[in-house]
């Protein structure tokens, strides 16, 4: 019965499974987008509700050293950089590519604004001076901004740069070398994403700056740059020298900068002594040829390390007129090349197709394999070196430079915010930039301004049918699984909700029981001296005649042979009445294990 009901679930199964592929099939591709539109127009209904929300630009709720919305739709306040980059081709070094203050493509707010990067493979640099300088007292800092990279990103940057004071003065002399105390934020090249928290940090002794950047974050960091959302990037730099690194207000990186910096923040007591060079007569090795051994009289190398393999043949459809390489015929000469710079032009070679079918190509020759009788040039055998002094290092000396940096967060004061960016993708959105030193305020201000937009966002997320729909577009083979997974539950609700069918009488009489499986040797011996001894008495009650093992004794030796007769009529009718009984007996008893053991034993007994 299980396996019918099995046979039954997987033909139920393969019966929705075509009539679903054949209603999927049956619908044209003006069909498939009517209803794919009617589903974005309810779920648009749905949610109009939700888009409707109220937005005015933040307002800083405390004492701030700068923010910006852009819902004013200009730039003032901004400049734009008229110098050029160092060390780049004259046709890009300019610092010409293109900003605008725009809306969100996606999930927009009426009324709000944000810086928006245009162009593609160009240079960008724009800046503004800040309110007042920030300068590293007891105060944390705390920068706050927003990204959305609207149309993913291939390789580029969303980074800001707080420039050095006094070295901002000019802004539109701001480009890639142009001091900065701080920079914070994206970056992204090929598949390497980066948050990038960078601070200078002086050498008190002579002066010069250095590098340190924080350790890269532990999390994945792939989704905040393919998922064409708003995020929220926050970096806090507290007074007790530590920081932390939020997206989207969840820290994603925390350290000291002490420890967590690349280089460390101090460098070490002692160095190496320049000066000491290694002496001609230290020995560094560990071990040496014994000087005590010879090489033998009768050493012979063997031939060769490799001998051709006289076994080989050559494969059959070998090429031998085809060479292995040929200049690619579909390669072009480009427009802008030029003989006298670039010399001839050369097509590029390429892999022969026709040598792809075959075992080989051009001339055929015997492989080289290794050589059994080769033994080498003989070498004496290696023994510990008695003179062996060690690896030799350099005396230490004490660093020159060495200084012990207690407290980093003293940095240089800064006074302007700047983004000096390439791209390789453009509508790269910037928006609601705000620096201060209380977190409450920075809170306050991401809650009237990126919360919104996380709220919409989250409203306008494509309903979960929708989402099906459209991932089964791009990939078919999805409609299989969500048929199988619909039909499932199906199948078992049947499989355990149908009734089940009642065994019939006539199955269990088609049943041959054998008693000498249910009962061991001393228990039949048993039953059987047991049902003897009941059949006995009953039939002398019946009777008169006593029954022994020999047979039946009569009362009377003398009867006539119509008693006799009369005898074994009733004999008959006894043994007729028993069989009735027996088989009550057994009907009776077809529910329970005792009763059907204990019938079909006396049978056995009175039929033998």
């Amino acid at each position: 019965m299980k396996h019918h009901w099995e046979w039954l679930v997987w033909l139920m199964t393969l019966l929705i499974i075509v009539a679903a592929t054949e209603a999927h099939g049956s619908l044209d591709d003006d069909e498939k987008e009517e209803l794919l539109d009617n589903i974005e127009e309810v779920h648009s209904e749905e949610s109009k509700s939700y888009l409707e929300v109220a937005y005015q630009s933040p307002a800083p709720s405390g004492d701030v050293y700068f923010t910006e919305t852009f819902d004013a739709g200009t730039l003032d306040g901004w400049v734009l950089s008229k110098t050029t980059k160092e060390d780049a081709d004259e046709e890009i070094a300019k610092y010409d590519g293109r900003w605008e203050v725009e809306e969100l493509k996606e999930n927009k707010l009426s009324g709000d604004m944000g810086l928006v990067l245009k162009s593609v493979a160009r240079h960008h640099a724009i800046s503004a001076k800040l309110n007042k300088p920030f300068i590293f007292d007891s105060k944390p800092l705390i920068i706050q901004y927003e990204v959305n990279f609207q149309d993913g990103i291939d390789c580029g940057g969303a980074y800001i740069k707080l420039l050095t004071d006094p070295h901002c003065q000019n802004l539109e002399e701001f480009h890639d070398r142009t001091p900065y105390t701080i920079m914070f934020g994206p970056d992204k090249c090929g598949e390497d994403y980066k948050l990038h928290f960078i601070f200078r940090h002086k050498n008190p002794i002579i002066g010069d700056y250095d590098e340190k950047h924080a350790k890269r974050p532990e999390v994945d960091l792939k989704k905040y740059f393919n998922d064409k959302k708003t995020h929220l990037y926050t970096l806090v730099v507290k007074p007790d020298n530590t920081f932390e690194m939020l997206i989207d207000q969840t820290v994603v990186s925390q350290g000291s900068l002490l420890e967590d910096v690349i280089p460390p923040l101090n460098p070490p007591k002692e160095i190496d002594d320049p000066k000491d060079k290694k002496p001609k007569e230290w020995d560094e090795r560990a071990k040496i040829p014994d000087p005590n051994v010879v090489e033998p009289e009768d050493w012979d190398e063997g031939g060769p390390a490799q001998i051709e393999d006289v076994n080989a043949e050559k494969p059959e459809g070998w090429l031998d007129e085809e060479p292995k390489i040929i200049p690619d015929p579909s390669a072009q000469r480009p427009l802008d090349w030029n003989d006298d710079m670039d010399g001839e032009w050369e097509a590029p070679f390429i892999p022969n197709p026709k040598c792809e079918s075959a075992p080989g190509c051009g001339e055929w020759q015997q492989p080289m394999i290794d050589n059994p009788e080769y033994r080498g040039k003989w070498k004496p055998p290696l023994i510990e070196n008695p003179n062996y002094q060690g690896i030799w290092k350099p005396r230490k000396i004490p660093n020159p430079h060495y200084f012990e940096d207690l407290n980093p967060f003293k940095m240089s004061p800064f006074s302007a915010i700047g983004l000096e960016l390439w791209s390789m993708t453009s509508d790269i959105y910037f928006d609601n930039f705000i620096i201060c030193s209380d977190k409450e305020v920075a809170d306050r201000w991401a809650s009237d301004s990126w919360g919104l937009k996380k709220l919409v966002a989250s409203a306008n997320e494509p309903g979960m049918l929708n989402q099906l729909l459209t991932a089964a577009e791009e990939r078919p083979w999805l409609w299989v699984l969500y048929v199988l997974t619909a039909a499932l539950p199906v199948g078992l609700l049947v499989l355990f909700c149908w009734p089940r069918k009642k065994i019939e009488e006539e199955d269990m009489e088609d049943i041959d029981f054998k008693m000498d499986d249910f009962l061991d040797p001393s228990e039949k011996e048993f039953e059987l001296k047991k049902d003897t001894r009941e059949n006995a008495e009953t039939y002398e009650e019946e009777t008169g005649k006593v029954m022994t093992e020999e047979g039946f004794e009569e009362d009377e030796e003398s009867e006539e042979e119509g008693e006799v007769s009369q005898e074994d009529e009733q004999d008959s009718a006894i043994e007729n009445q028993s069989s009735d009984d027996e088989m009550k007996e057994a009907d009776e008893g077809a529910s329970s294990g005792d009763g059907l053991k204990k019938s079909l034993r006396k049978r056995r007994v009175r039929k033998d």
